[in-house]
């Protein structure tokens, strides 16, 4: 019989792996809690319309990358592609955004249908953040403060560069695109396919187009900077001021879009070398007319997503992975003949006083040469030796597997003294 494998691009975690993702996790999650964010759930299917009215229906995931498909009432659901406009759709239904301040985070997966390469899956999963109703620049820079800080304490702040850009509002960025598809369509011969695609449906595409020619060619083209309007550029260069006196380093990238249609003024990437082509570990900006969009009432909003797949690659690509990851047991008990219920008892024991450390019982049986190869194998540091003589006496025998000291026989009582000094 043929064995049922993943689906292609939707990968399992591996014990081997996860320790890291929780590490990771963690420490995104204690940065956020420093910033007084708040975990929000939401579910991974929606109506397909939410997706439809925030990205955009000519957007590139909506048109080609969408699970969709109709359930049982013959209504039209869709995977979650990305977070935000579950966000919005979530606490709009709820009541948590008119005259109100949010400041909120969620983590999970989402699918794209795109072809699967290194850092690219179907099944991907984000760490999103999602602040409403404050307009000003400075929770912008908050927000970028914020992502700041998590790459200090993961060891990745040198390895990542902050782009940052203004789309300005959508009426002066209608203006721009009038002049930007003029200017191209004069020269449409001298665009890759892909971009004479989007030139008719979202031309801005065109500004982050990979391909070297296309991008020559847009070093003549107009330049989004000189359409913003008087708000948007005040707005920007406030938001500039503010990183600058929080010692936030950036690189101001007029090219620089975003693939949705909800963004207005402020747009950013963190961006690393360190990946090959899969280089954005984290992205962002404002949408103030999102939640108007979708049927709520005008509130500023601002936010970001960064892909935990990503994130991983480059603590491994950088070589920070902490011991902290590590889901190997400190201690493992070997119990030999018939003790199990005074193994038992010594595990739970170490485990109440002990919390911080993982303990591993041999269960299962063997001899003391078969469970003792398991005990070097799990990756424990101190092997816990315990016979009948032994819990006669109340003691137990220490075996240290990573250094050179020699074995001791140890009381019950003293054991968890010697075993937090390790």
């Amino acid at each position: 019989m043929k064995k049922i494998q993943a689906i292609r691009g939707m990968n399992d975690l591996l014990p081997a792996q996860s320790g890291l993702w929780q590490y990771l996790e963690n420490t995104v999650s204690d940065v956020l809690r420093r910033y007084a964010y708040q975990e929000i759930r939401f579910p991974v299917l929606e109506q397909t319309e939410l997706f439809k009215r925030s990205i955009g229906e000519v957007t590139d995931i909506v048109e080609k990358e969408m699970y969709t498909f109709l359930d049982r009432n013959e209504e039209s659901v869709t995977l979650r592609p990305e977070g935000t406009a579950c966000c919005v759709r979530a606490c709009e239904e709820h009541g948590l955004l008119y005259n109100q301040v949010q400041k909120l985070w969620y983590m999970g997966p989402m699918f794209r249908y795109e072809k699967p390469q290194k850092g690219r899956l179907r099944q991907f999963h984000q760490i999103g953040i999602e602040a409403f109703g404050m307009q000003g620049p400075d929770i912008d820079a908050e927000v970028i403060i914020l992502t700041h800080r998590l790459w200090k304490e993961l060891g990745v702040a040198d390895a990542v560069t902050l782009q940052l850009n203004s789309l300005g509002t959508p009426e002066a960025r209608a203006t721009y695109r009038e002049a930007l598809v003029q200017f191209l369509s004069a020269r449409k011969e001298q665009l890759d396919e892909d971009s004479q695609r989007r030139l008719g449906s979202n031309p801005l595409r065109i500004l982050d187009s990979k391909n070297a020619a296309t991008q020559a060619l847009l070093a003549e083209a107009p330049r989004l900077s000189d359409y913003l309007d008087d708000e948007s550029r005040a707005h920007f260069e406030s938001l500039c001021l503010l990183l600058d006196a929080a010692g936030v380093t950036y690189e101001i990238n007029t090219r620089l879009v975003r693939g949705l249609d909800y963004y207005s003024k402020t747009v950013f990437e963190w961006v690393t070398d360190k990946l090959g082509a899969q280089g954005t570990v984290c992205a962002g900006g404002r949408y103030d007319g999102l939640v108007e969009q979708l049927g709520g009432r005008p509130t500023p909003a601002v936010g970001c997503a960064m892909g935990v797949e990503r994130l991983v690659l480059l603590l491994e690509a950088l070589n920070v992975v902490p011991d902290a990851a590590s889901q190997t047991p400190d201690v493992y008990i070997v119990a030999v003949g018939e003790v199990g219920a005074a193994a038992l008892a010594l595990a739970e024991t170490l485990r109440d006083e002990l919390p911080f450390m993982a303990v591993q019982l041999n269960c299962g049986g063997g001899s003391f040469k078969s469970q003792f190869k398991k005990a070097d194998k799990s990756g424990a540091s101190v092997a816990l030796i315990l016979g009948e003589d032994e819990v006669a006496a109340r003691t137990v025998a220490v075996k240290y597997l990573r250094d050179g000291r020699e074995q001791e026989t140890i009381a019950w009582a003293a054991l968890s003294d010697l075993l937090k000094a390790l």
